[in-house]
């Protein structure tokens, strides 16, 4: 018998056996449980969101005040020929 056929026996004798039993509660158990990683993973995108916002606020504002994009001053006057 090939490894597919006898597994298919093994799957064909645990579906005709007994069955276990279910917890009543356990839908509503699931579902309990469903809504809270959903609202966990609904604060922590949230929570990405606002971080990623503060970041470019803070990198603006850094910006206008540094202004990175302008050339430094001289540290020395250059010197007069005459």
């Amino acid at each position: 018998m090939s490894g597919t056929g006898r597994r298919e026996d093994e799957v064909r004798r645990m579906l005709e056996g007994p069955r276990p039993q279910v917890p009543a509660d356990l839908a509503a158990s699931a579902a309990e449980r469903g809504g809270r990683l959903l609202r966990r993973r609904r604060a922590l995108h949230r929570l990405w969101v606002l971080a990623l916002v503060a970041a470019v606020a803070v990198f603006t504002v850094w910006a206008l005040a540094a202004r990175p994009w302008e050339t430094p001053p001289a540290e020395t006057t250059p010197v007069v020929v005459w």
